[in-house]
């Protein structure tokens, strides 16, 4: 099933990322896009970086950048987070982006030179084995990305395995109501609409915890589909281990 989800992903992504660098824009609706960052923040960005944007919140206000971290992007796109991330971050920070979409990665290192980015860099990779050594983050962020995952947990050990030692893990994501099976969310929507593959409130903590994340919380800040929310999500890796 995880080669189907990731062709599955892939080709939609990659159709996104020719109409964004075509100037045609390819998001729809209020809860999904550009319109959920403020306007000052992305004023200053590529027009291709902006029509790329396919997300269902703001990362960079649950991850609470600071100058000189090291902040990693799960499944970035066309980089508007990376490139949001490395002016938060400045010059003695650095912002990555992993993304398994090459039309989306050759967008996004586009993007970060018409930006005059230094401090950020682009790696193809999945989600489920990130092309990163251990312990060589401060901060995870991603932006309605992991529900497109086949293999979450893989997703969630994975971003605990790159995050040093009481790094920070800060992202938006589709999450359902624990009431809703998976059938159910199947019902309102594709993986590639960010609501198939979605978890449950319980299940998301349930498996940050199983992976070895502390602090975990899961809330909701807006509706997208019936018993489905676009949620942040926040947990930490502990400072001591073992």
């Amino acid at each position: 099933m995880t080669e189907s989800v990731h062709r599955q992903v892939r080709e939609h992504y990659a159709d996104a990322a020719r109409a964004a660098a075509a100037g045609a824009g390819c998001c729809g609706g209020s809860d999904f896009g550009s319109e959920l960052y403020a306007r000052a923040d992305i004023d200053a960005l590529p027009v291709a970086a902006v029509q790329a944007s396919l997300g269902c919140g703001n990362p960079l206000l649950v991850a609470e950048l600071e100058p000189g971290d090291r902040v990693l992007d799960l499944g970035s796109g066309g980089g508007i987070d990376v490139l949001l991330s490395a002016r938060r971050v400045g010059p003695t920070g650095r912002a990555y982006g992993v993304d398994m979409t090459p039309e989306m990665l050759e967008l996004a290192r586009r993007n970060a030179a018409e930006a005059g980015a230094a401090n950020v860099e682009f790696r193809y990779g999945t989600i489920e084995d990130l092309p990163f050594d251990d312990a060589s983050v401060d901060v995870v962020i991603s932006n309605c990305v992991i529900n497109l995952a086949a293999d979450k947990r893989a997703v969630l050990a994975e971003a605990l395995r790159v995050l040093v030692p009481g790094g920070r893990f800060g992202v938006s994501d589709v999450v359902a109501e624990d009431r809703l099976d998976p059938a159910e969310r199947a019902e309102r929507g594709s993986f590639v609409g960010c609501v198939a593959g979605a978890l449950s409130r319980g299940e998301y903590l349930e498996l940050l915890g199983e992976v070895g994340f502390e602090g975990a919380e899961v809330s909701f800040t807006h509706e997208v589909a019936e018993g489905m929310h676009g949620a942040v999500i926040r947990a930490r890796r502990p400072r001591a281990e073992g």
